[in-house]
C-alpha cells in the first residue's frame, strides 16, 4: 500500500513537472517582472496620476473615478516582483522591487497629505470609512487575487492582472493614509495603514509561493523552501490578529444593533414607535440613546433595558430613552414627559411640553437637556450629529424648527465638530451664504472663529463680514487658500 501511494506521488510530480512546470518559460517571466517592478519614470508618473485619482474618488466620493485609479494599479508589479524575488532568493531584485514599492507608497501618502491639505472638503466619505476598518476577508480577497496575479503572469495572461487590481485596490487605501495624516486622525490613519500592509504583505508573499509551485526557486535546497514557508505562515498569522479582531468587532456592532432596537420594542407596547436611535460602540460602557413614542410611559425602562442588554451581549451598557408620551386616537404626540433614571418628569404647561416634543423630533435633541425660558417663550437646545451635514444643514434645520414651533423662538446649536463652511469669493463678491451659517455657528457654539489663507483684505473683509452678521472672528495667518476654521483655547 506505501509503495504504490509513493508511486502515485512520484507520477503526479512528474506529470505537474513535465506538463505544468515545463510550459513556462521561466526566463521571459522573470526578464518581464524585472522590467516592470523596478523605479522608472513611467512608474513615478502613474503612482501621482493614480494617487490624485484616488483621492478625488474618495472625497467626491464616487466608485467610478476609484475603479479608474485601480485600473492604473502602478504598485501591482513592484510588489509581485518582491514576491518573486523572495521565491527565487535574488537580493537584486528583493532590493529594486522594495525600494519602488516604498518611493511610490511615500509619494502617494505625500501627495494625498497635501491635496487633502488644500482642499475644502476633508470630511470623511462613505468610501473613506470602507477602507479604515479591514478584516480577515480582506486578507483572503488579497490571497486569492495574488494566486491570480501571480498565475496570470507565469502563465502569459497579462489581461487577468486588471481584475486582480480591481479586487485589491492598493491605491485608495494609502491615499486614505494621507487623508488621516492631513486631518490628523489616527482611526483613519492606523486603519487605511494596515489595509495596505495586509494587502502588500499578502500578496507579495503568496506570489512568492505561486513561483515556488511553477517551479522558480527550483536551484534552493528543501532548507530554504521550509525557511519560505515558515514566513508566509508567520506573516499570515501575524496579520489575522488585528484583521480578526476587526472581523469580530464589526460582527459584534450587526448584532448589537439589531439585539438593541428588538429589546427597546420588546419592553414597550405595540403601539409605540421607535424614532431614533444612536449607539456608540467606542464609548466605555457603550453609550446608547433612543428616542421612542409611546401610548404609556414607563419609569423603569432605563434600568431594565440597560440591565437585559448587558445580559444579551455581555458588555456594560448606558442607556437612555427619551420617551415622547403619545395620544393614538390623536395621531400625535400630547406630551413630551422624559422617563430617565426610573423617574418621570412632567411639566404643567401642555404648550411646552408638546413644543419640546417637536423639537426632539425635529432635530433629535435630548429633550431633557433642552433649556426652557417661558417669559421670552425661547428653547435652547443641541442637535444631534447628523453625517454629512455642515453649518448650514443645520442652521436650516433651526429654521425648520422654528417655522414648527411658531409661537416659540428655538435657538439650535450644531455639534461642535461641525465643520465651517467654504467661503469663496468670485470678482470680489464673497459668498453671504457661507457667512450666514459661519455667523450662525459661531453664535449658537460662542466660539471665535479664525480667518486664515488668502490675502490679508480677504481675510479682513470676511472676518467683518462674520461679526455683522452676529458672530465672532479674528483674521488668522496668511498662506494657502481661504478658510475658516475654529480658534483654539488654551
Amino acid at each position: 500500500m506505501t509503495a504504490t501511494t509513493t508511486d502515485g506521488r512520484g507520477r503526479a510530480r512528474r506529470w505537474w513537472s513535465m506538463w505544468v512546470v515545463g510550459g513556462v518559460d521561466h526566463d521571459a517571466v522573470l526578464r518581464q517582472i524585472a522590467e516592470d517592478s523596478g523605479w522608472t519614470g513611467r512608474y513615478a508618473f502613474l503612482i501621482v496620476i493614480s494617487a490624485a485619482i484616488s483621492l478625488l474618488g474618495l472625497l467626491m466620493p464616487s466608485v467610478a473615478v476609484l475603479i479608474g485609479a485601480m485600473l492604473l494599479s502602478p504598485l501591482m508589479m513592484p510588489i509581485i516582483g518582491l514576491g518573486f524575488g523572495i521565491a527565487t532568493l535574488d537580493t537584486r531584485e528583493i532590493r529594486r522591487a522594495a525600494i519602488a514599492l516604498a518611493a511610490g507608497a511615500a509619494i502617494a501618502v505625500a501627495l494625498s497629505v497635501v491635496l487633502v491639505s488644500l482642499s475644502p472638503i476633508q470630511t470623511i466619505t462613505s468610501e473613506i470609512a470602507g477602507r479604515t476598518r479591514p478584516t480577515l476577508f480582506d486578507l483572503l480577497v488579497a490571497l486569492l487575487s495574488a494566486v491570480a496575479g501571480a498565475y496570470a503572469l507565469i502563465r502569459g495572461r497579462g489581461g487577468a492582472v486588471v481584475g486582480v487590481a480591481i479586487a485589491i485596490a492598493l491605491m485608495p487605501p494609502l491615499a486614505v493614509v494621507g487623508f488621516g495624516i492631513a486631518t490628523w486622525n489616527w482611526t483613519v490613519f492606523s486603519g487605511a495603514l494596515l489595509l495596505f500592509l495586509t494587502n502588500a504583505i499578502t500578496i507579495a508573499l503568496t506570489a512568492a509561493l505561486v513561483a515556488r509551485v511553477y517551479g522558480f526557486g527550483s536551484h534552493l535546497s528543501p532548507q530554504h523552501t521550509g525557511w519560505q514557508l515558515l514566513l508566509f505562515i508567520v506573516a499570515l498569522g501575524v496579520l489575522s490578529v488585528p484583521l480578526g479582531a476587526g472581523l469580530r468587532q464589526i460582527a459584534f456592532e450587526a448584532v448589537a444593533q439589531r439585539q438593541v432596537r428588538d429589546t427597546i420594542r420588546e419592553r414597550f407596547p405595540d403601539a409605540s414607535r421607535l424614532g431614533q436611535l444612536d449607539i456608540d460602540y467606542a464609548a466605555t460602557p457603550i453609550r446608547v440613546r433612543a428616542v421612542v413614542l409611546t401610548p404609556r410611559l414607563d419609569p423603569q425602562a432605563d434600568r431594565v433595558l440597560a440591565a437585559d442588554l448587558q445580559k444579551r451581549l455581555g458588555r456594560r451598557i448606558d442607556l437612555h430613552v427619551d420617551q415622547l408620551r403619545v395620544d393614538p386616537d390623536a395621531g400625535g404626540v400630547e406630551a413630551a414627559q422624559i422617563a430617565r433614571a426610573g423617574t418621570t418628569t412632567s411639566d404643567p404647561d401642555r404648550e411646552q411640553q408638546r413644543a419640546l416634543a417637536d423639537l426632539a423630533l425635529i432635530a433629535g435633541s435630548d429633550a431633557a437637556s433642552a433649556r426652557v425660558d417661558s417669559a421670552s417663550r425661547t428653547i435652547e437646545a443641541a442637535a444631534a450629529a447628523l453625517p454629512g451635514l455642515g453649518m448650514a444643514g443645520y442652521r436650516a434645520l433651526e429654521a425648520r424648527a422654528g417655522g414648527t414651533l411658531a409661537s416659540w423662538q428655538v435657538r439650535l446649536a450644531p455639534p461642535p465638530d461641525t465643520p465651517l463652511p467654504t467661503v469663496a469669493i468670485d470678482a470680489g463678491v464673497i459668498d453671504s451664504d457661507a457667512l450666514d451659517a459661519a455667523a450662525w455657528g459661531s453664535s449658537r457654539l460662542a466660539r471665535q472663529i479664525s480667518v486664515d489663507g488668502g490675502s490679508a483684505s480677504q481675510r479682513r473683509a470676511v472676518a467683518r463680514g462674520i461679526v455683522s452678521r452676529g458672530g465672532a472672528a479674528v483674521e488668522g495667518n496668511a498662506g494657502g487658500a481661504l478658510r475658516l476654521g475654529w480658534v483654539t483655547t488654551t
